[in-house]
This record gives C-alpha cells, structure tokens and sequence, in this order.
C-alpha cells in the first residue's frame, strides 16, 4: 500500500497521484509539487489516503511543500503573463500565415516553458513561429494542437441544458460516447439535438447508459411474444428506466402497461419468447 493525496492542476484536469511524504496535507491545500514538466503548482481535490500499488503509476513524484502566499502570487502573476503571450502569438500565426486557431496559453509554475494550445484542421509547419516565440520570451516553447473536445473544455460554456459544460466545471476525462447510446435511450439521432458545442456527441450521453443496458437485459424486446396475467400478448413499447412493458393482447383490443414485476409474478409465466 502506498500513502497518495491527488491533486489537479486545471478546474477539471486529470487528477494525478503525489507521495506526500513526511508533510501532512489536508483536501483543498495548494501545493507544490514534482512533474515530469518540472514544478508545478497543484490543488489537492483527495485528501491523504493508502492505495493499491496496481492503482498508481511508480515511481512517485513527491509533494514538494505546501504553497505559500509567494506563491500563490507567483501564479497569479504566470496568469497575467499568459494574457500578453496570448496577443503576441496571435500576431504571429497571422503573420506567417498559419491555418490554426490560438485556444489558450499556459506557463509552468517555474516559468521554464511557455505551452499554446491551438486547433487547426491539419498538420501545422510551425518551425518559424517557435523561432519567434522562443526569441520573445527566452525560455522553452511548446505548441501543443488539440481536439474541439479539448477546446471545449478549456474555454467552456453553456450547454443546450442551460448548465456550465460538464467537461470544463467537472468532467476529468473523456469518455467514448457512440451514436448507439443516443439509439438505447430513444433519443432523437438529429445530430443538432445530441450534440455539444463542440460539435460531438453530448458527454451526458454516457451518464444513464449503464441503466439503460442493464434494463435492456432484464426487459424482453419489442415484438416479442410474452405470457401476461391476462394472457398472452407482444411487446409493442418500453419504458425502460421504470421497467414498464406496453403489451398488446392478443385479441388485439386492448394495449396494457405491465411492470416487470407484474410479468415475473407467479400468477404469470416467466418471459418467454413465442413464435409470433
């Protein structure tokens, strides 16, 4: 077992694992900690807790110490810079003619590296422009292209449901959504309905799936023959959330609700697919 805290270094980064050694360090701390990209300024969002070797990636890096007010004012000041670097670099791309879109500027805590995140529909020849950049801010420069998922994220939002984007107040990772959720859960397939603002498939989609499936193997399929308290009858509708069958009799008079429940009652022979 080893001791962890995590900590996230965006709103809703990724949360990464740090050994914090022999400092005790409480949920909602700023700290300092060892990154592959040097020293960075972190959040702890869980708090000091023994996990399974098989869960964390060794070696650890270490928490450095807990943040102070300097450096919490160093932050601040790297924010500031980022809104310069940002109007300089857009100069740039303009000037050398670039098909890609500037998205967002970040320095490192150590203000050893400077990284643009830009989108742009294919490969970038940027050789020139880091050239600029690098004579500007004297220190390393980074041009980092990402997805409009990832765009989405880092400038958020509104989304169709009138609530801040998930992915950018809390959404760590993104995860596969697929057309066929949007299908399970009888949704319209109009593409302007499931989609966010960045273009793909809604993340919310993914949310209610696992119920959704799991309800799909416990309820029969419409058009299927079934045995009912009343008799025999087809499956012509679903509410699958609530387990609900819509059943036609079979003297095609009447259509009847039935729970699960009701179905499997022993008064009423289990599920049973019947020629139809």
């Amino acid at each position: 077992m080893y001791e962890v805290v995590g900590v996230r270094f965006k709103k809703a980064g990724k949360i990464y694992y740090f050994d914090p050694g022999e400092l005790k360090v409480d949920n909602g701390e700023y700290v300092i900690v060892e990154t592959v990209r040097g020293v960075e300024f972190g959040k702890v969002v869980i708090g000091s807790k023994k996990v399974e070797e098989d869960d964390i990636v060794l070696p650890l890096k270490k928490v450095i110490r807990i943040a102070n007010v300097k450096d919490k004012l160093s932050v601040e000041e790297n924010r500031q810079a980022t809104k310069k670097a940002y109007e300089i670099c857009v100069e740039k791309i303009a000037y050398h003619k670039l098909e890609m879109k500037l998205v967002d500027v970040e320095y490192t805590f150590d203000r050893n590296k400077v990284i643009f995140y830009f989108t742009a529909d294919g490969r970038i020849d940027f050789r020139e422009l880091v050239k600029d950049l690098a004579s500007i801010f004297r220190t390393r420069i980074e041009l980092r292209q990402i997805g409009v998922r990832d765009e989405a994220k880092l400038l958020g939002g509104i989304g169709p449901c009138g609530r801040m984007l998930c992915c950018s107040t809390f959404l760590g990772d993104f995860e596969p959504v697929s057309i066929k959720m949007a299908k399970d859960q009888s949704l319209s397939l109009n593409p302007t309905k499931i989609s966010g603002l960045c273009g793909r498939l809604m993340c919310c989609l993914k949310y209610e799936n696992d119920e959704y499936e799991s309800a799909k193997e416990e309820l029969p399929d419409v058009g299927e023959s079934i045995n009912t308290p009343n008799g025999k009858g087809r499956v012509v509708g679903l509410n699958l959330l609530e387990r609900i069958l819509q059943v036609e009799l079979s003297d095609r008079e009447r259509v009847v609700e039935y729970t699960l429940d009701e179905i499997m009652h022993e008064g009423a022979i289990s599920i049973q697919a019947t020629d139809q």
